[in-house]
């Protein structure tokens, strides 16, 4: 791979990060939310609704951590 299509993908990397920076926050506001149901409702759909949200949130930042490794890869820069 060039020097510019590596360093492009670089930039590709820091914008994954940032995304993935701001996904956590909002999952860290959303399980603080879900934490605060009380334990009375904790079998609610409110509360499921708030499980599944927080779920998605981190499945969606693994995400993006596998495609920050395999992007790496593609550079030849292992993981």
């Amino acid at each position: 791979m060039n020097k510019q299509r590596r360093s492009e993908l670089s930039k590709v990397i820091s914008m994954i990060e940032e995304v993935k920076e701001a996904l956590e926050a909002l999952k860290e506001e959303e399980e603080e939310s879900r934490d605060s149901i009380p334990e009375n409702l904790q079998g609610s759909s409110r509360y499921e609704v708030a499980d599944a949200a927080c779920d998605s949130l981190d499945t969606a930042v693994s995400s993006l951590e596998e495609a920050t490794e395999a992007i790496t890869e593609a550079m030849g820069e292992g993981a």
